[in-house]
């Protein structure tokens, strides 16, 4: 065993490069490390520590048996609100005890990539006690799939006033219903923002009259706002804010500028990360750096983002997929501050991106001895960064950034 080994297996603080890889195509996964730090998640309730190029990070597993868990939202109380794709809601306390189920959550189609998706609390829920939640609709069998957005009062055990405030229409994710979005932004003016999957129909992102493909803006109470950018234009449904995404699951105000920032999921390749604008063309399929599940570019692809091509190129794009989820901004006082951090599904890691502007200058590539899918990742009120692993066993991880 050499001295960089030893230094880890003994507990020693190291900074390890094995563990928080550059900008590498097709990053190693635990399969792919030397024996010894081929180790398991961590224990539940044990803080464990690893290698980050800026530091030791240390990471405590809270709870784990969930069932592929989706979405954090941070209770004032302490506790967790977390989502299972399978259709349950449960409150988890910070020393890991999980709730049962609670009731009142709706029926949800649970197939492909939908089921129980995002929960985020409302801007006044101090007072209301309200939460959102997103979800796909409908049966699965003769008819297409689509998102929904309902709100709900939190009581102790159950969700109470439930109404469904927005559906998507006209449903369309068909079988194995593929890509439905579903992350919720909230700005200071009233606003939601929600993203849209393609729902696999390729075209769709490009047309105006359909909501697949687009990030939508819309009142608190699911009306649509008189200032949206297609309100009042023929054959454009109004609620929508921009269009031409594939599978936007991150999305976050930027602390500085204020930009809203999202991910997208490529097809095989071409994962993006995108600055938002009212009424702007995100390119999906036509313009993208991805190919086809195939491996030939996609049927309605014409090529990568060029100049000129009246797309919004990303700022960012991999050309090999990592299946991006969703994002934080570290804003909180650490060695990560100023950073943002995205979660990545098929290669298994937590992504730090360091940032000059609006260009991404570093990428580091974190947790990869977890060897689990990271489906969402948040800054908590006290500052430390949460991570759920998408898994029939998935996990609620607490991660300690190094220090400044």
């Amino acid at each position: 065993m050499n001295k960089q080994f030893s230094l880890l297996m003994s507990g020693l603080t190291t900074t390890l490069y094995l563990f928080s890889m550059p900008v590498i195509a097709g990053t190693a996964t635990i399969a792919d490390l030397p024996a010894p730090l081929r180790v398991a998640p961590s224990i539940k309730g044990e803080r464990q520590q690893a290698g980050s190029q800026l530091g030791t990070i240390h990471h405590t597993k809270i709870a784990d048996k969930l069932s592929h868990p989706w979405s954090i939202a941070f209770l004032p109380d302490g506790n967790f609100l977390i989502t299972e794709r399978t259709g349950k809601l449960r409150r988890i306390t910070p020393q890991g005890e999980v709730s049962d189920p609670i009731q009142g959550v709706p029926k949800v189609f649970v197939g492909g990539h939908g089921g129980l998706l995002d929960v985020a609390l409302a801007p006044d829920f101090k007072k209301s006690q309200t939460v959102y939640l997103s979800y796909s609709e409908g049966t699965g069998d003769d008819e297409p799939v689509g998102l929904a957005v309902a709100t709900a009062r939190l009581e102790q055990g159950s969700l109470e006033d439930f109404k469904v405030i927005y559906r998507q229409e006209p449903k369309q994710a068909e079988s194995p219903y593929w890509e439905f979005g579903g992350r919720f932004l909230f700005d200071d003016k009233g606003h939601v923002f929600i993203t849209h999957g393609d729902n696999h129909v390729n075209l769709a992102p490009q047309q105006l009259d359909k909501l697949a493909g687009k990030v939508v803006r819309l009142n608190l109470d699911g009306s649509v706002p008189k200032d949206n950018p297609f309100v009042g234009k023929k054959s454009a449904r109004p609620e929508i804010w921009s269009y031409g995404h594939r599978n936007a699951e991150g999305i976050g105000f930027h602390p500085i500028t204020g930009q809203i920032w999202t991910t997208d999921q490529g097809p095989r390749g071409g994962d993006e990360l995108n600055i938002v604008q009212p009424g702007k063309n995100y390119g999906w399929p036509i313009a993208s750096y991805g190919v086809d599940y195939t491996g030939k570019q996609t049927a309605e692809t014409k090529g990568p983002h060029k100049r000129g091509d009246g797309f919004e190129p990303p700022v960012y794009y991999w050309a090999k997929s990592p299946a991006l989820s969703s994002l934080t901004f570290v804003t909180a006082d650490s060695a990560w501050k100023g950073n943002l951090l995205l979660g990545s599904l098929a290669d298994k890691q937590l992504i730090r991106l360091e940032l000059d502007g609006n260009k991404v200058v570093h990428e580091e590539r974190l947790l990869a001895h977890l060897a689990q899918r990271i489906r969402d990742v948040r800054q908590g009120p006290d500052g430390f960064i949460y991570v759920l692993t998408d898994d029939p066993n998935g996990a609620l991880y607490k991660i300690e950034p190094p220090k400044r």
